[in-house]
């Protein structure tokens, strides 16, 4: 059975979800609040985790981050990753290794498997030793499955990378480190497209983020992290563009630091929301419940914001920092 909707909350006159009313949903099932949180092993995870298929090399099959790239710190903040899935099997395994992998010693991780029937619960189960909490049920979608896991999420830091998307070595040591030393709320970085069926790789860079511009889509969800002081729910309502409208919710005003190099790799498929032909109404019907007057409103200087824009990508290729 799935979740049941709680009580809502108006932020920005949205209506959003109560986390505290999922937690306690999950507690009456038993679930023990705070998770549990990855042990960390100082010769890494690699050898430990189920051996990979045949054929499966280099990472996030055979290697595996340095556990002594985390020795400059005794006491390393604890970092929530939340995994929302749906019969992403074919990719579910590797975007767990990119996460156990990364040996981070203070790491919660949260799988929320909306009731697949791909063979997704069996690399669930293999993996569950190291997964503080995971569920294989019925949702009410994706954004439902990520707010269920920020509910138990108990970090000082927050992301969530969705199951046909992965991260690359050595990601969570950095994005650490960069809030620690730059004492930022938000951290954000390039991100590389995998196009699947031709097999290539494409590096794709963005701009810093300006308030002025935030209407704009630009941030690569897989490669966004942030502290878990500003963070807010997904409003559960949209089905393709819920990274973005957060954005707008939670990201603006508050200090941010972008990392000029790929944090992450999104794989594009036939089935991604982002490249299926399919999902183009979907996208459509999200554009407009997000800028209805009952939201974020009509943007009555979206051609001056668009236009100013453009100038400011023409500067920026014109001295080199983007392509």
């Amino acid at each position: 059975m799935p979740f049941n909707i709680p009580s809502l909350i108006l932020i920005n006159q949205l209506q959003l979800p109560d986390l505290k009313i999922y937690r306690s949903e999950f507690e009456q099932k038993g679930v023990i609040y705070p998770l549990r949180t990855l042990a960390a092993s100082k010769s890494g995870l690699l050898d430990i985790l189920p051996a990979p298929a045949e054929g499966k090399t280099g990472w996030p099959w055979t290697e595996q981050s340095d556990p002594t790239i985390y020795n400059s710190r005794n006491n390393w903040p604890k970092l929530s990753i939340i995994t929302p899935s749906y019969n992403q099997a074919a990719f579910l395994e590797q975007t767990i290794r990119t996460v156990l992998l990364q040996n981070y010693p203070n790491l919660e991780f949260m799988v929320m498997d909306g009731g697949s029937n791909d063979g997704s619960k069996a690399i669930l189960e293999k993996y569950s030793p190291w997964i503080s909490y995971w569920q294989s049920k019925k949702d009410g979608g994706q954004g439902q499955a990520i707010n269920m896991g920020f509910s138990l999420a108990s970090g000082d830091y927050y992301a969530w990378i969705n199951s046909d998307d992965y991260y690359l070595k050595d990601v969570f040591h950095l994005i650490v480190d960069t809030f620690l030393v730059h004492k930022t709320s938000f951290v954000y970085g390039y991100s590389y497209d995998y196009h699947v069926r031709e097999n290539k790789f494409k590096l794709v860079k963005l701009l810093p983020l300006v308030d002025y511009f935030i209407k704009i889509p630009s941030l690569l969800q897989p490669a966004c992290f942030w502290d878990a002081g500003i963070n807010q729910p997904i409003w559960e309502e949209l089905y393709c563009a819920l990274d973005f409208e957060l954005w707008l919710r939670m990201v603006k005003g508050h200090k941010r630091k972008l990392i000029k190099q790929p944090l992450a790799v999104a794989q594009v498929h036939e089935n991604a929301k982002t490249s299926d032909a399919k999902m183009k109404e979907k996208w459509h019907e999200d554009h407009l419940k997000i800028w209805s007057d009952d939201a974020h409103g009509t943007v009555y200087e979206w051609n001056r914001i668009v236009f100013l824009n453009r100038i400011r990508k023409k500067i920026y290729r014109w001295f080199g920092w983007i392509d």
